[in-house]
This record gives structure tokens, C-alpha cells and sequence, in this order.
């Protein structure tokens, strides 16, 4: 039995779907039952109620469970949530856990999430589990966010500068999870995962323009100008502040660099960006509802 946790996030619940329509039996946790109505509905799918933030709550979720993949919200508790979750596969029996990463897991590193990813990492493996690090770049649909300044003037407002990232598409990110948690030799192994080119704004800017048909321009923001936007869009300080955090380290080129492991490992070349926005170009049109992040 394969357990996938945060089931009903973007990452976790396109994982889920993947197993599903390949025949592997899965059991989702989940929070609420009732958010997950419609993985509930997939063939080889088991949906189990569960908190990681509540330890006492994982016995049923994790009976029988040989393999799992650790996935959660970035959020002030993502250590203690992730470490509560390795403790309870480790005394369950859990024999292999993968878990999705940060490109950057460093421990003395400025971003508070990559310190937690480090951490995290450095207990999984110490907890006597076959452990697998996916490492993953930013997610393709980060860019939803940008949605509305793009529907109504045209324009990404971003911290960049002129840096450059390596996005990666989550789908990749789960046909990568799949093979790591259906087949043998990923035990002990870190796979830092991108997309197949590293962009700038301008050009991702470009790209969105040649998919919506109408001009998209990159405007590049002072790091306080955009804390001060996501502040008043409703973002919770500790978030916003992280958001600083990340997109300095991302000015420095911390996730430019391009990864050949989703190539070697699925043999064949990742999503590009452009594919990720012809995919998704009723949305930047604002025709359609972006998902949720």
C-alpha cells in the first residue's frame, strides 16, 4: 500500500490521480473527508482522515502502508507537522518514504522554508526509512497568482530582476514521485527536479503574451512594493514575509539552474513552459478559474 499525504493539495492530489488512472492501489490522507469528495471518486482510491499536526490521528492511515509519499502546505508547522509524520511511519513500519523537497534545502539558509526542508530532510534520514529527496524548482502554477494584474493590466508584477528560473511543471513532479515509489533503486537518492529551461520574467512574460494574444509585460517590483500588495490580497504576514525571503535568495540564481533528472529518470524531456501555458491559456485569458494554491 502506497499512503500520499497532503492528497488534496496541488502536488499531492496529482499524484494521487497518476496512480489512479495506472491501476495502483493508493490511500489518500486527508484532513477533511469531505474535501476530497472527488479523489474518493477515483478507482484504487482509499480516502483516510488524518492530521499529521496530530500524531495520535496516523494509525489508521498508516496500517499496512509500505511506502509514502510526505508532502504538506508551507507553513509556520511544516517541521513539526513532516517530523510528527516520520516518527509515525518509522514506529508503523513504514519502509520507504519519499519526500517532496525544496530546490535549496539548505540549513543556514536565509528562506525559512528551505531551513525546514533541510531539517526534514536531515530526520528522514536519520529515522532508519529508505528515504528518496525530490527537490523540486518552483511549481509551473505559481504563475495563476499572477492572473489577475495579467487579465487586467497586462502586466507581471514580480521581484525578480532580471533573474532567471528553472520552473517545473507538477505533473512531472508526480510521474517523477510514481516511479520512486512503484520501482526499486531510489532508495537513498536526492533528485533535484526543473523544467528544461531556465527563464527570465521578460521571457516568461513573452510567452504568455504569444499564448493569451494580447501584449504581457514583465514590470519588476522593490521586494517591500510586493510584501506591501500581498499583505493587502490577504496573505498572512509570516507568509508574506517568507515570499521576501524566497525571492532573494531567487535574485541571487538560487533556482536557475536547469536539472537533467527528470530526463535521465522518465526518458524523456520535461514540460516546458510553453507547454505549460498553451495547457493553460484559457486561464491567463481569464476565462477560466485558476486553481487554488
Amino acid at each position: 500500500m502506497i499512503l500520499v499525504t497532503g492528497a488534496t493539495g496541488l502536488n499531492g492530489g496529482a499524484l494521487v490521480r497518476l496512480l489512479s488512472a495506472r491501476g495502483v492501489a493508493v490511500r489518500a490522507l486527508v484532513r477533511s473527508a469531505e474535501k476530497a469528495a472527488a479523489l474518493a471518486a477515483l478507482p484504487h482510491v482509499e480516502i483516510v482522515a488524518g492530521d499529521m499536526a496530530r500524531p495520535g490521528t496516523l494509525a489508521a492511515a498508516l496500517h499496512g502502508v509500505d511506502r509514502a509519499m510526505l508532502i504538506s502546505s508551507s507553513d509556520p508547522v511544516m517541521l513539526e507537522v513532516q517530523s510528527n509524520f516520520i516518527a509515525a511511519a518509522a514506529g508503523a513500519g513504514v519502509k520507504h518514504v519519499v519526500k517532496l523537497s525544496g530546490i535549496m534545502p539548505e540549513l543556514d539558509s536565509p528562506f525559512r522554508f528551505a531551513r525546514m526542508h533541510g531539517e526534514i530532510e536531515r530526520r528522514l534520514e536519520a529515522s532508519g526509512m529508505a528515504f528518496t529527496h525530490l527537490r523540486a524548482g518552483e511549481f509551473m502554477p505559481a504563475y495563476f497568482r499572477q492572473v489577475r494584474s495579467i487579465v487586467e493590466q497586462g502586466a507581471l508584477f514580480l521581484p525578480m530582476e532580471d533573474a532567471r528560473i528553472a520552473s517545473i511543471d507538477v505533473d512531472d513532479i508526480a510521474e517523477v514521485a510514481a516511479l520512486a515509489l512503484t520501482s526499486s533503486g531510489h532508495e537513498g537518492k536526492t533528485y533535484p527536479l526543473t523544467g528544461p529551461e531556465a527563464l527570465s520574467m521578460a521571457e516568461v512574460a513573452e510567452k504568455l503574451s504569444a499564448v493569451t494574444g494580447k501584449p504581457i509585460r514583465y514590470v519588476d517590483v522593490a521586494p517591500e512594493d510586493a510584501r506591501k500588495t500581498q499583505l493587502a490580497a490577504g496573505i498572512p504576514p509570516y507568509l508574506a514575509d517568507a515570499l521576501v525571503e524566497l525571492f532573494a535568495e531567487r535574485r541571487k540564481g538560487k533556482e536557475a539552474t536547469v536539472s537533467p533528472a527528470v530526463q535521465t529518470l522518465l526518458g524523456r524531456r520535461p514540460a516546458s513552459f510553453d507547454d505549460f501555458a498553451e495547457r493553460n491559456a484559457a486561464i491567463f485569458r481569464g476565462e477560466q478559474p485558476a486553481l487554488r494554491l
